[in-house]
């Protein structure tokens, strides 16, 4: 009997540790989707290796979905969205530059999405992105600020970059010179990891 009780007791501390366990999931393009990279060197797959090697118990889903604008991740969101999500990262926005659509039209698509999360009672982390330079300086004006203002309204975490200290360096990103390669993606990680603890802080003290 005392080693049924054990058995017992043991199975649902482990349901409880389950349950608990934090669940970061990240809404983004192909730059978390990680196209042409191997699963295991995809962005949330590193991220949450990171965060492990910490000695954080936490998972982090992949809702990476390639070409992908700020439109189509608010139009998956709450099918996106897995049930054990307790926090979000938004990485979106990259696809909106390179296809030049309006920087307000953007806007309005990330603030529907943080608009829904807020309701939801979600964490976020926007990971926010740069124009392209070759769009012009006008553009670029338009669309940078995006990224804070959104956060800001949304009392959100901001990451203003995403790909800092990783674009424009050939040795860090695949032949097309867009898409971070693994070493590119370990830069990333290690860049942002500070703002995912602390988004992680805020979905374990909610």
């Amino acid at each position: 009997m005392l080693r049924l009780l054990t058995f017992f007791a043991a199975t649902l501390l482990g349901l409880h540790v389950a349950l608990a366990q934090p669940t970061i999931l990240v809404l983004g393009d192909s730059l978390t989707a990680g196209l042409g990279l191997a699963p295991a060197d995809a962005f949330p797959a590193k991220l949450e290796a990171a965060l492990k090697a910490k000695g954080l118990s936490v998972k982090v889903l992949n809702a990476g979905v390639s070409g992908d604008t700020a439109a189509d991740g608010l139009a998956r969101l709450d099918w996106a969205l897995d049930p054990a999500t307790t926090a979000v990262i938004v990485e979106l926005g990259a696809n909106d530059a390179l296809r030049g659509l309006p920087p307000q039209q953007m806007e309005a698509a990330l603030d529907g999405i943080l608009t829904s999360l807020d309701q939801k009672k979600l964490p976020v982390l926007v990971a926010g992105m740069r124009a392209p330079r070759n769009l012009g300086p006008d553009y670029a004006a338009l669309y940078d600020p995006v990224f804070a203002r959104v956060a800001e309204r949304h009392k959100a975490l901001l990451y203003p970059f995403f790909l800092d200290g990783v674009a424009a360096d050939p040795t860090l990103n695949q032949a097309d010179g867009m898409h971070p390669n693994p070493q590119g993606v370990d830069v990333i990680v290690s860049r942002i990891l500070p703002a995912a603890e602390q988004l992680l802080g805020k979905a374990v003290a909610k």
